[in-house]
């Protein structure tokens, strides 16, 4: 294990694989390392995606993203807020913020049967899947293949947060399975190209859900607050980068805090964080792709702080929520309730 060479010595790069396959010593130096870092809200890790499927999900995607905007808006899923489907520009905002981001979305999940008890408690949570298979063939299954792979990874990695927090390796396995964990694929346009002032690519926030995964970004971008400060993301290459999100924080009592990041275009955003060579990314010229998943609880799961996360040192900081209630409420923070629009 060794330390990125970032901005800052606090993000430390993990080896999952090490976790799983190592020795008694390797493994418990995973889960320290892992518990040390996610002090900062981030961690750096290892994996064994297939970089074929990468690059084959990240072609169709800009493929879609360069359609014009008049075909790209037969996507949009009404009443979904933003769960599925295309968001157009200057539609999600930062709950910090009062300007909205300048970037579009295309959302997808993995279907769960109509007649499962989730589906019909908690029909918000999951929307019938709108993706663009009339005009790019084949993204559908390209997309549920990557959507099931990167979940396959934040699974497995939680398991290493489990163990770090006192708990069994499985504890968050029944939690997140069947869970409304939304995969989202973002454009960033230029910024010559935005209308208005104070709009960025996206805002300072942090994520509602237990931990996002960010496997790759095609151009420099993504800032985050570590000791009080902004860095830019940047981990060896190969790597996810992992973020813990706000229902993490209050199942752990403050423990694992929110990993806090913005996304910023121009020479001050820092350097590439997939660790491959980009044309730039000056505040007038270049657009930027990612894709990040958002790994979610049952919507009916409690959000009450462990009782291992609480201490004389550490008394229980947050009352209990259901995972539902904490993600309408975001929704509804960063603007994505249609009829009921923040700003």
């Amino acid at each position: 294990m060794s330390r990125s060479e970032t901005a800052s010595q606090s993000i430390l790069d993990v080896d999952l694989l090490a976790y799983e396959r190592g020795s008694v010593s390797q493994r418990a130096a995973v889960i320290d390392g892992v518990m040390r870092s996610l002090a900062t809200g981030f961690v750096y890790t290892e994996h064994d995606l297939s970089e074929d499927l990468l690059d084959t999900a990240y072609a169709m995607l800009a493929e879609f993203f360069s359609l014009p905007t008049e075909v790209k808006q037969r996507f949009v899923a009404p009443g979904s807020h933003g769960q599925t489907g295309y968001t157009g520009v200057l539609v999600e905002t930062a709950a910090s913020s009062e300007f909205p981001d300048w970037k579009e979305m295309l959302n997808w999940s993995e279907p769960i049967a109509p007649g499962h008890p989730l589906s019909r408690n908690f029909p918000l949570a999951y929307p019938n899947q709108v993706l663009p298979e009339e005009v790019v063939p084949g993204i559908t299954k390209v997309l549920t293949t990557f959507h099931q792979a990167i979940l396959d990874v934040q699974t497995r990695f939680l398991r290493i947060i489990a163990e770090g927090l006192g708990c069994h390796p499985s504890f968050f396995d029944e939690v997140v399975a069947d869970g409304p964990t939304l995969t989202r694929a973002i454009r960033y346009p230029p910024m010559r190209e935005v209308p208005g002032e104070g709009h960025v690519w996206a805002g300072a926030h942090g994520d509602i859900n237990l931990i996002t995964a960010l496997p790759r970004a095609t151009a420099p971008g993504l800032q985050v607050m570590v000791n009080g400060e902004w860095v830019p993301a940047a981990p060896p290459e190969h790597r996810v980068i992992i973020n813990s999100g706000i229902m993490l924080e209050r199942l752990t009592n403050g423990v694992i805090p929110v990993g806090w990041h913005r996304v910023m275009a121009g020479d001050s955003a820092g350097n590439d964080l997939t660790g491959n060579d980009s044309a730039g990314n000056d505040s007038t010229g270049n657009e930027r792709y990612s894709v990040v998943q958002f790994c979610h609880p049952r919507p009916w799961t409690v959000l009450a702080p462990l009782s291992s996360c609480c201490t004389p040192e550490n008394p229980q900081r947050f009352s209990a929520i259901t995972a539902a209630d904490a993600l309408d409420e975001v929704i509804y923070q960063i603007n994505l309730v249609e009829d009921a629009r923040r700003v």
